[in-house]
């Protein structure tokens, strides 16, 4: 018999990341008016969203990035297609509630922090690169720049990324492969030099 220890320990785990949740499915009764299935959605994304923040966002910022994060996909609903996969749709609303959230501290801060301050110059780069890297994310396939995403900056597994795209595990690779290859080819050109 398990101890309790064990059994609050796999009640965590279950908590954190629901196994075998579907996303696409909760979301499409969501739209379908499934009020009950919707809030489920919220939870579960809420939970997605502040383990996504927190790995990339100062401790002061997670709460409110959520927020507006849940809050996008609320609105934004009606902008998923059913039949594509929900993590991905879910990913990008975070990225540009992330970037909107460290801008926003730019806008209100009142007076100059020292750099390091709660660790604004790191933000400040994570930023910064974010900015670039959606620059040159655009110039790739869709798939190149998804898979990259998911596998390499997202630290997904290729197995994940494959669910999360609908793509084979060996198309998520080869997608990687390209991609970077793209990507190196852009910076071999020359065009983003200073």
């Amino acid at each position: 018999m398990a101890s309790q220890s064990e059994n609050a320990g796999r009640a965590a785990t279950s908590r954190a990341k629901p196994a075998g949740f579907d996303w696409e499915g909760a979301m499409a009764e969501s739209l379908a008016g499934n009020a009950a299935a919707y809030r489920r959605l919220l939870e579960e994304a809420g939970r997605w969203l502040r383990r996504y923040f927190a790995r990339r966002l100062s401790p002061e910022l997670v709460d409110d990035a959520v927020q507006e994060a849940l809050t996008a996909l609320h609105l934004k609903r009606g902008t998923f297609e059913p039949g594509r996969p929900f993590l991905p749709w879910l990913a990008a609303i975070a990225r540009f509630k992330g970037v909107d959230s460290m801008r926003s501290v730019g806008r209100n801060r009142g007076e100059e922090l020292d750099e390091n301050a709660h660790g604004a110059a790191s933000h400040e780069r994570a930023a910064l690169s974010g900015i670039v890297m959606a620059g040159l994310f655009e110039r790739l396939r869709r798939p190149q720049a998804e898979a990259i995403r998911l596998v390499k900056l997202q630290g997904f597994s290729v197995r994940e990324a494959a669910a999360m795209t609908g793509q084979s595990e060996a198309l998520v690779k080869v997608n990687i492969h390209r991609g970077l290859a793209a990507l190196r080819s852009l910076f071999g050109e020359g065009e983003f030099a200073g």
